[in-house]
């Protein structure tokens, strides 16, 4: 009986089913082909970035950059003009504390050359150092305001007065000068204080 029954389990094949499915499922490499995860496909669909999302993204950090740039770029050109502006007018206070000693010059040069008998050393000694103070502020970026001819100009004249003049050309332009303007590398540092024809 136990004979027959052996034969019977043999006829209908081995009792260990799960064997014949592996062999089933191995490919012929032995290895088990990938098997995809239900809703796999609809989870990387989802995972996946907006490309427009991106694109807008990209543009607004180009477009920051951009201004970031453009302003450091100003404040760069405005630095190195304000530092050249401050070399170029450092000494404007010092120049401008000189202008009466100028003033002076001028007076004692004009003073000395009227008189008859004026010792020519002394004017020639106050004509260098006239000349030799003039020279060295001009070195520095000063120059004397043209007035006397010109239309007067407010941006560099100051009129201090009026005279009636015979000349229709003098009308309206600058006749006398009563003390000289000066600018320091463009800049008006003393208006030209000047007689206009009427």
């Amino acid at each position: 009986m136990q004979a027959d029954k052996r034969k019977h389990q043999a006829q209908e094949g081995p009792d260990v089913p799960h064997v014949e499915e592996r062999d089933n499922v191995s490919g012929a490499n032995g290895q088990a082909p990938a098997q995809e995860e239900p809703g796999t496909g609809i989870a990387q669909a989802e995972e996946t970035p907006d490309v427009n999302k991106l694109k807008e993204q990209l543009d607004q950090t180009n477009d920051r950059l951009l201004r970031l740039h453009a302003e450091f770029d100003n404040y760069r050109k405005r630095t190195a003009k304000e530092r050249l502006d401050l070399v170029l007018t450092a000494s404007e206070d010092v120049i401008k504390g000189m202008l009466p000693v100028l003033d002076d010059c001028q007076r004692a040069l004009r003073t000395l050359e009227k008189l008859e008998n004026a010792d020519p050393v002394s004017v020639e000694g106050v004509n260098l150092i006239y000349s030799k103070l003039l020279t060295y502020l001009q070195g520095r970026g000063l120059k004397i305001i043209e007035a006397k001819g010109k239309p007067l100009d407010t941006d560099f004249h100051c009129a201090v007065a009026k005279t009636p003049v015979k000349e229709k050309k003098l009308k309206g332009k600058i006749v006398d000068v009563v003390m000289e303007g000066y600018t320091l590398n463009g800049k008006v540092i003393r208006f030209a204080n000047v007689v206009v024809g009427e």
